[in-house]
């Protein structure tokens, strides 16, 4: 499976399960196993090790500590079709970490919006000071 210019999962990588779905389907949902459980197993991967690394780190519930990502597809009522889309989903999962975060380069506020920030506040707090009740003199 292709994912991107570089980064190429062999098919033999992908372990497929069928299971019944759940949820709505008739009678036939009792007797035909359409769900699909995809597994692939990042450590024994032929993914590039910073690839790797990045879907270690992620926070990604469908990651098992054991480093295993396991998408159930139960979308559609065909096998193929839900094979389809655990395939995508998991193509969307490498892809979103294949290209590094740039970091982020602090800044400072500028001088005109720490103005701008400060006449707001003292016309906010002018504003609260007039309500407040005066006692006569």
């Amino acid at each position: 499976m292709r994912i991107s210019n570089g980064i190429f999962v062999p098919e033999g990588e992908i372990e497929f399960s069928a299971i019944r779905a759940q949820g709505s389907g008739g009678q036939n949902v009792n007797k035909v196993s359409s769900a699909v459980h995809l597994r692939f197993d990042i450590r024994a991967s032929s993914l590039p090790e910073a690839v790797k690394a990045r879907l270690l780190e992620s926070k990604d519930s469908r990651i098992t500590g054991e480093g295993i990502i396991v998408i159930k597809a139960q979308r559609y009522r065909s096998q193929e079709k839900n094979r389809e889309d655990a395939l995508f989903r998991l193509k969307e999962m490498i892809l979103g970490v294949a290209t590094p975060r740039k970091s982020r380069k602090p800044t400072r506020p500028t001088l005109a919006s720490r103005e701008r920030r400060l006449e707001k506040k003292a016309r906010r707090s002018g504003i609260k000071a007039s309500r407040g009740w005066k006692e006569e003199q």
